[in-house]
């Protein structure tokens, strides 16, 4: 070690700016041995220990390990894919902490009811994977033992295309849309009337005159104008919809009421909102005024 300026553990620490306790515990780990002791047995560092203190406290600071600190300095891991994954796992937090701002920021809109909180909660710690395990054991569960060849069939694959992840910056409105969404998925009555609807519409066919388009169309058109499903004026929009002969009107009226649950179109409302989609207005009202309409002059 002849001619090599050598360093004592103070001065070390007083050169990096490292506490004496951290260089000690790091050096105990074998991250930063010294390189060698005096006659009195206190540690001394040279050049190359100097420098490797910069690199070791360099990749503590961005949230590296000592395991990992060790692969690097061991050449056994490059700085370039330790660093990469540290990215992702930055971003990853980055979601968490946006998510949780989110939370907190309805949190500061008022108490809400224990339920809603405990989801608030379960929003902020859940990842990805795990929402849309949720959502996929309430389709599972909708469609278990349904054709999966039946003509609505498809509509299992659409109810469950959550996001892959909330967006990097939820809006409080995606946060709410999900708290309310893991409320209807965890609801036993919403859980009946969807697997209702899904077991209905893999075992028969739509009845004559059941076009959602038109009626949403023109049943809308008749409940925006205040029209009374049981007055004269329905009759007009009823027989344009289901003209005299074509089908038992009571039949159709049963089949829309089947088919017709605010609650579902809620659920598809949701996924829009976490998708980013455009908002659409609500159709279910318009079918509920036909079906009554239906009754109302069969």
């Amino acid at each position: 070690m002849a001619g090599m300026t050598m360093l004592t553990i103070g001065q070390l620490a007083h050169r990096s700016g490292v506490p004496v306790r951290t260089i000690r515990f790091w050096s105990d780990e074998g991250v930063l041995p010294e390189t060698d002791r005096s006659r009195g047995n206190y540690r001394r560092y040279d050049a190359r220990a100097v420098a490797r203190l910069d690199l070791v406290r360099t990749l503590r600071e961005l949230g590296l390990g000592l395991d990992e600190v060790r692969l690097v300095l061991e050449r056994r891991r490059s700085v370039e894919d330790v660093a990469a994954a540290h990215v992702r796992a930055i971003d990853s937090r980055i979601r968490t902490l946006r998510t949780q701002r989110a939370v907190c920021t309805l949190l500061a809109r008022g108490a809400p009811s224990p339920r809603k909180a405990a989801l608030m909660n379960d929003l902020a710690r859940l990842s990805a994977a795990q929402r849309q395990a949720m959502i996929d054991e309430f389709v599972d569960a909708t469609f278990a033992g349904t054709d999966p060849d039946a003509p609505g069939a498809g509509i299992a694959h659409a109810m469950r295309t959550l996001p892959t992840e909330l967006p990097d910056d939820p809006t409080t409105e995606q946060v709410e849309a999900w708290i309310e969404l893991a409320e209807l998925v965890g609801d036993p009555a919403f859980r009946a009337r969807a697997r209702e609807m899904a077991v209905a519409g893999a075992a028969a066919d739509a009845p004559a005159g059941f076009d959602p388009g038109p009626i949403a169309e023109h049943a809308g058109d008749a409940l925006a104008a205040g029209i009374a499903p049981d007055s004269p004026e329905a009759v007009a929009v009823v027989d344009r919809l289901a003209p005299p002969g074509s089908g038992d009107r009571t039949e159709l009226a049963d089949t829309i009421t089947l088919f017709s649950d605010r609650r579902v179109e809620r659920y598809w409302a949701l996924l829009g909102i976490l998708n980013g989609m455009p908002a659409f207005p609500p159709k279910i009202p318009a079918f509920e005024w036909f079906a009554a309409a239906l009754r109302a002059h069969p």
